[in-house]
């Protein structure tokens, strides 16, 4: 017998989705007025209602972006699709009939997820289809992912429109999960955002933002760390693009550029920079509004300490920027002390790394220093600050070391995606793991999502004093307590 088309009631309109092996898909889904003519660096505005039934079985447009430059481009997936209704928003849920499955036992709704991608705020979407959220509604979650506005679009900065527009979406995303989550049998009073890289560094900043307070409980901050820039700084980039295409740097002057000539000068404008050695980027701001103060001081003066907080890196993040194109080979011992030097990396932690790690190449080391200064050392930090506070809401470390033989990429950045989405089966997973990832491993680190989003507690005890980080792979998961400490301790002062 052949399976009931789904639908569902939104405050909007009726949706008809696709239903498959008792997990329904409903896709493309605006939560926000498409950001175009007036609207077009405007905050987002909600989308208005639709007459009859909208089909909802096929991802809407992805935001204006370009593909990652070689060799990253063969590596991540990044599907564009063309459109103007870039705001929209994906729902996988369990499903029977025509209704969501009512969980068992009786809890008055099912634990939801909410997906924030990553991609240097200048990529990515939630049409990846690593980010199928198949898995996570098969093991009862109610599963999210969202689209933003990135670029020059999302986190330009103008005198006369609103900063972080981005994040402004991801706020109105939340807010239409709190409204309408429960039409699919989600729990509006159980959400839990989670989110890599940019999606991480966003997160971040929404445990922080006044405006996105009491739209989720739980938040994990995979491979980011609560990073701002003031406005002014960030305004360089937005002006650097405007002398690219010779106009004003306002979003009147940028409202009335083609989208393909502003992708262009964007391109050109960030090619060329880094988190470690610098360069024009796109930045979450400090905008006195969404933000009135840096992340990373909010969130250890207390924000948010109510929230349960899962977060972590993967062990060798360097090595997706660092290996593909060759600079680990390329950096040699002068090259690395310049480059230590310019990001004012202390010398004494240098030395620590240097002789902890005597077989490694210059660039390996400095690939390390970096994976630490950016990510590692900063989400420590916070722990230990929660901890100091008493934080109500439990505080959670983990490290992904599995590492992967493609291009010898070892524990890279973005390798856990498909573990944690359980999604290691598909080609396009498989271009960054390789074919013989282990699957009992990403059973293990998905269910560990699923046990937090559930009920708070991924499966390994709070941290303490004792630094307890759970390590997914090589092999089994394991508790570590305090890994590698000499160098953790070697930024201290």
């Amino acid at each position: 017998m052949a399976e009931r088309v789904p639908e569902v009631g939104t405050r909007s309109g009726a949706l008809r989705g696709v239903l498959k092996d008792g997990v329904a898909a409903f896709l493309g889904v605006p939560y926000a007025r498409a950001p175009v003519g007036p609207l077009r660096f405007r905050a987002p505005e909600p989308a208005g209602p639709w007459d009859g039934v909208r089909e909802a079985g096929a991802f809407g447009p992805t935001a204006p972006k370009r593909p990652y430059a070689p060799p990253l481009d063969a590596l991540l997936p990044d599907p564009d699709i063309a459109g103007d209704d870039c705001l929209n928003l994906n729902v996988w849920a369990p499903w029977a009939g025509s209704a969501p499955l009512a969980p068992d036992p009786p809890e008055g709704g099912r634990p939801v997820m909410v997906w924030i991608h990553g991609g240097s705020l200048i990529h990515g979407s939630s049409a990846v289809p690593v980010y199928d959220g198949t898995a996570f509604a098969r093991d009862g979650v109610v599963l999210v992912s969202v689209n933003y506005r990135l670029g020059v679009e999302g986190f330009g900065v103008f005198p006369d429109a609103p900063a972080n527009l981005g994040l402004r979406d991801q706020i109105a995303a939340l807010t239409w999960v709190r409204e309408n989550i429960t039409a699919f049998g989600g729990d509006p009073d159980r959400v839990t955002v989670f989110g890599e890289s940019a999606g991480a560094i966003s997160i971040a900043a929404l445990l922080a933002s006044p405006l996105a307070r009491g739209l989720f409980r739980r938040a994990v901050v995979q491979s980011g760390a609560p990073i701002t820039r003031p406005l002014a700084e960030a305004r360089r980039t937005t002006e650097a693009v405007a002398a690219r295409l010779k106009v004003p740097a306002t979003a009147e002057a940028f409202a009335r550029v083609d989208r393909e000539r502003l992708l262009t000068a964007q391109t050109e404008v960030t090619g060329r920079g880094s988190p470690l050695t610098g360069g024009h980027a796109f930045q979450i701001v400090v905008d006195g509004e969404v933000l009135p103060r840096d992340p990373a001081e909010a969130l250890a003066d207390g924000a948010s300490a109510g929230v349960d907080l899962l977060m972590g890196t993967t062990t060798e993040e360097y090595r997706l920027w660092f290996v593909p194109g060759g600079v680990v080979d390329r950096v040699g011992p002068l090259l690395q002390r310049f480059l230590l030097w310019k990001t004012k990396v202390p010398s004494r932690t240098a030395r620590v790394y240097r002789a902890g790690r005597p077989s490694e190449k210059p660039g390996e080391v400095l690939g390390a220093l970096a994976t630490d200064k950016l990510l590692r050392i900063p989400l420590n930090r916070l722990a230990d600050a929660r901890l100091d506070s008493g934080a109500l809401g439990g505080t959670y470390l983990y490290e992904f070391a599995w590492r992967s033989p493609v291009l010898g990429l070892g524990a890279c950045h973005a390798l856990e995606l498909g573990f944690v989405f359980d999604t290691l089966a598909l080609p396009e997973t498989r271009a960054l793991t390789g074919p013989d990832a282990p699957r009992d491993l990403a059973a293990a680190m998905h269910a560990a999502w699923v046990a937090f989003a559930r009920t708070g507690e991924p499966g390994w005890r709070r941290w303490d004093p004792a630094r307890p980080v759970m390590t997914f792979g090589p092999d089994v998961p394991s508790l570590v307590e305090a890994p590698r400490e000499a160098e953790r301790r070697a930024w201290d002062g």
